[in-house]
This record gives structure tokens, C-alpha cells and sequence, in this order.
């Protein structure tokens, strides 16, 4: 009875989620001044770049909240305690970079008429091929992140169903759920839908962050009193245990993700939706107040330790669940597991969909039969789910901890700040400088990562591999010849559009629009066509 009271109200919700998707396309209207047509590439990858301020801070908050949030963190400070506090570290830090860094980003990108990193580099560096490649190689960092999405939603679906579902099945239903969502609603819906679950994580956090302690405890003097006087270590880094996450990976981690975050795919694909540059500052100003939320998960996995002892390696992904199922009623479990399937699907959804933009419009479009812009939506929608695939096989091949997937991630991805954001700003840095730190930067981070020396010497892998990934940009920048680009630093360089950014909001240009051209491969994209 208990598990079908929960499924049913699971099932109830992610029909609800699949319908607002739709109704999220239905009731769109181009209005004046928007630049994309309705129907289109843009509409579909960035909401036609007209996302208000509410709905871009639910849609960035979303990507923040993930499954791992309600799992791999409680699973993190149920193993380790306190070097989980790194997420909340980096996220607020990261959310002051993105100040600067996202209006930046948003006034290049409509200028030229560009929906993605991929577009982006391309059009720096003047090279089709280039931005292709890059974006093989995001898909390969995105995979893992998707992966752990699936992951968690599978965990949470079987969990609420108190077993009658099978991990295996838990797993395909994420799948399937996210992929028919993103394929017809684009970021508009996930827009949408990161209002119903912003309210249901906000309200049943909210709820546990009370009853647990209340339930199991005295109270928070008792369970504070019991974590100090026998659960001391977790209070400290490195944590407990042997845990490799000292002080100096605890930094470095930090101000990588803090880095890393803003040039994320995702994060770039919410920059980009919105409608203003002053809205992105006002998000960067607000979201940081979310992370509170984040305490609560690191703390139930704390309290987890004295009611369900014993969990072990992806076991204790499981720690906050285990301490809810068993004693609260089957309809709580059931929301519990919406809100925290909801917190898979808006992040997935949104890494899905960045995957078949990226390709779309930067792989699959040097082919001339897919040149087309409508053409080039619809390859993007199959990519999404060839994408999705993939990552369901991982899922079943090679399943990991959530946390060590997010890291690789976000390891691999950070490999790109010096072409991105460096050669934004800096003129100097050339082709062969740019690619060369690259290849270095990501064959150091594969090399450590998959021959088990993450952390090296205590410190953050990726940001070793960053250091090299810098140094030899510059070196080769400065030894090589100048990369002979006769294009004026207005069209190749990046500014805030508050220091005199020459974009019009009012009229950006659109690849997608009636007329626009599509680069052709050798051709340099963008520079001259709007």
C-alpha cells in the first residue's frame, strides 16, 4: 500500500512536469524586440533569449539543486562531514565571478547571434572545426554529469517505491521521462518547471530540516551534542577517516569550481536565456541565498550516522532517504521523491539539451545537408536523445559515486577557461597557444584522474592540469607568431556591456532568423553577418 500510494503520486507529478513543459511551448509568443522566432534553434536551446529575472533564478538556482544535492551531499557528509561544505564554497564564490563574467558572455553571444560555448569559440578563433571539436570534447565531460543525474533519479524512484521498482527500471523512467520533456520543451520548460520544483524542495526541506531532529533527537542541542562528543572528526578537514580532502584540496577545489561554473555549458545556456545583462547581475546577487538550502542535506547526512550506521560506498548516497522512508507516511515519501526527481530532471534536461545545441550547431552543421537552421533543430532534438542513450549505458556499465562524477566533470570542463574566457579578453592569445594548453590541460586531468591520483599531493587534480594548461597557452602564445586576424577587437573580444559593449538588446543578431546565413565550414563565422 505504502508504495503504491508513493508511485502513484510520483507518477501524478512527472505527468504534471511533461504538461507544463508543453503548455511552457504552447503559450509562447514572440513579442517585439524578441530575436527569436518562435519554432526556431534559439527559442528552443536559450528561450528565445527573453527569460525574465524570475524565471532565469529558478532556472540557474535548478542547476545548482541536482539530485546530488539531496544525495551525494548527505552521502558526503554522512561519509566525510566537512569538506562537503566545498559545494556551498564554491557555488557562492562562483556566483561572484558570474557577476562579471555572465553579462560579458550574454552581450557577446547576442551580438553575433550565438547560442553556446561552442559558437563562441568558434567565432574567437575564426575556425568552424574548432568549435566542433570542442564540443566532442564538453560532451565527453557532460556525459558523467548527466550520468549522475540518471543515477540519482533512479536511487530516488526506487527508493520512494520501497523496492517495487527495481534500480535497473528506476534508471530507464529518468531516461525516458527527461528525454520526451527536453526534446519538446527546450529551456522554456525547464524553465517552467523549475518554479514547481524550487517550491517543492524549498517546502520539503524545510519540513526535514525540523523533523529529523525533533524525531530522532531532542532536538538540535542533543544532536549537535552527540556529533561533537562522538562524531568530532567530521567537524574538520579532512573529515573522517582516511579522507584525502584536506585543506589544500578544500581551497583548490573551490576556487576552481568557482572558475569552472561560469563557463559551464549550462550556466552559459541560462546566461544567455535571459532578456537582460542587468538581470544576470541581479540573479548573481540573489542566488547565493539558495545555498542555505544546501546545509540542510550535509546536516541530515550528519544525523544519518546515529540512526542508519553502517551504509557504505554508493550505500550512503542513500543516507537521507534511509532516514525518512520507514518513518513518515507513504504521501510525504512520495513528495520527498518528487522534489528530489525534479532536482535530476530540470539539471539533466538543460546538460541534455546544451549536448544537442553544441552539436547541432557546431558538428552535425558542417555537414551542407544539415546547414539549414530548421534542419539544425531537429538534428540537435536527436541528439538529445542519442545523448541520453549513452548516458543510461553508462549508467548500467559503469555506475560510480555521485560526487566523483560531478568532479570529473567539472575538472574537465575547467580545462577551457584560459580558450574561452582568457581569449575573450586577451587579443594576444593565439590558435595554436589556445589548443595546445587544451590538449595539455585534458590529457594531465585524464592521466590523473584514471590512474586514481585525484587529489595529487592533497591538491585538486584539475587545477594542476590548469596551471600546465595556462602556462603553455602563454608560452606558445608568446613564442609563436601572431595569429593573423584582420577582424577589429569589437568583433572578436568580449566586454561588459555596461563599459560600452556596442550590442543592441533591442536588435541582436539572430542565425535563426529569416535570412540569417549559417557558417559554412572553413568560412568564419559570424563576423559581418547581422
Amino acid at each position: 500500500m505504502n508504495a503504491t500510494i508513493a508511485t502513484s503520486i510520483f507518477g501524478v507529478f512527472m505527468v504534471a512536469t511533461v504538461g507544463l513543459g508543453l503548455l511552457a511551448v504552447r503559450g509562447r509568443r514572440t513579442g517585439a524586440g524578441e530575436s527569436s522566432p518562435k519554432g526556431s534553434l534559439a527559442e528552443w536551446s536559450v528561450g528565445g533569449r527573453s527569460l525574465g529575472t524570475v524565471l532565469i533564478w529558478v532556472l540557474m538556482a535548478g542547476e545548482g539543486y541536482t539530485s546530488f544535492s539531496y544525495l551525494g551531499a548527505a552521502g558526503w557528509g554522512y561519509n566525510y562531514g566537512a569538506p562537503v561544505l566545498y559545494v556551498v564554497a564554491y557555488m557562492s564564490c562562483g556566483y561572484a565571478v558570474g557577476y562579471v563574467v555572465g553579462p560579458m558572455l550574454w552581450a557577446y553571444a547576442r551580438r553575433h547571434g550565438l547560442v553556446g560555448i561552442t559558437d563562441m569559440v568558434a567565432h574567437r578563433y575564426g575556425r568552424p572545426w574548432l568549435g566542433a571539436a570542442v564540443a566532442v570534447m564538453v560532451t565527453v565531460f557532460l556525459l558523467p554529469y548527466i550520468q549522475l543525474q540518471i543515477t540519482g533519479m533512479g536511487v530516488v524512484v526506487s527508493t520512494i517505491s520501497y523496492g517495487a521498482i527495481s534500480l535497473n527500471w528506476a534508471y530507464f523512467i529518468g531516461f525516458a521521462v527527461t528525454t520526451g520533456f527536453v526534446v519538446v520543451s527546450g529551456l522554456r520548460g525547464s524553465a517552467w518547471v523549475s518554479v514547481l520544483k524550487d517550491v517543492l524542495v524549498v517546502g520539503t526541506l524545510a519540513f526535514l530540516v525540523v523533523y529529523v531532529p525533533l524525531h530522532y533527537f531532542d532536538g538540535y542541542g542533543d544532536f549537535l551534542d552527540r556529533v561533537v562528543r562522538e562524531k568530532g572528526e567530521w567537524l574538520t578537514l579532512p573529515g573522517s577517516g582516511n579522507s584525502p580532502y584536506g585543506q589544500a584540496w578544500f581551497a583548490t577545489t573551490t576556487f576552481l569550481n568557482a572558475l569552472t561554473v561560469v563557463i559551464f555549458p549550462t550556466t552559459v545556456a541560462g546566461y544567455l536565456g535571459a532578456r537582460s545583462a542587468d538581470g544576470l547581475r541581479r540573479n548573481a546577487v540573489l542566488l547565493p541565498a539558495y545555498n542555505i538550502l544546501l546545509f540542510v542535506p550535509m546536516l541530515l547526512g550528519m544525523a544519518a550516522l546515529f540512526v542508519v550506521p553502517g551504509l557504505t560506498g554508493a550505500g550512503s548516497n542513500l543516507a537521507l532517504f534511509k532516514l525518512v522512508v520507514d518513518s513518515l507516511p507513504a504521501w510525504v515519501v512520495g513528495l520527498l521523491g518528487v522534489a528530489a526527481a525534479l532536482s535530476s530532471i530540470v539539471p539533466m534536461a538543460v546538460f541534455m539539451l546544451v549536448i544537442g545545441t553544441m552539436w547541432g550547431r557546431s558538428v552535425l552543421s558542417m555537414l551542407p545537408a544539415l546547414r539549414a537552421p530548421a534542419r539544425q533543430k531537429r538534428a540537435s532534438q536527436t541528439v538529445v536523445v542519442v545523448a541520453g542513450a549513452l548516458a543510461l549505458v553508462m549508467t548500467y556499465a559503469a555506475p560510480n559515486t555521485l560526487v566523483r562524477l560531478s568532479l570529473i566533470s567539472y575538472e574537465g570542463m575547467a580545462q577551457l577557461l584560459p580558450m574561452l574566457l582568457l581569449g575573450l579578453v586577451w587579443r594576444r592569445l593565439t590558435l595554436v597557444g589556445a589548443v595546445s594548453g587544451l590538449v595539455v590541460g585534458v590529457a594531465i586531468v585524464c592521466g590523473l584522474v584514471f590512474t586514481e591520483h585525484d587529489p595529487v599531493f592533497g591538491v585538486n587534480a584539475g587545477i594542476v592540469a590548469l596551471a600546465a594548461n595556462l602556462a603553455v597557452a602563454l608560452a606558445v602564445s608568446y613564442a609563436g607568431p601572431v595569429d593573423q586576424d584582420s577582424r577589429p577587437d569589437g568583433e572578436v573580444l568580449a566586454r561588459d556591456p555596461a563599459d560600452g559593449d556596442p550590442a543592441d538588446p533591442a536588435d541582436p543578431a539572430d542565425p535563426d532568423a529569416p535570412g540569417a546565413l549559417s557558417p559554412a565550414p572553413g568560412d568564419a563565422p559570424a563576423a559581418g553577418r547581422r
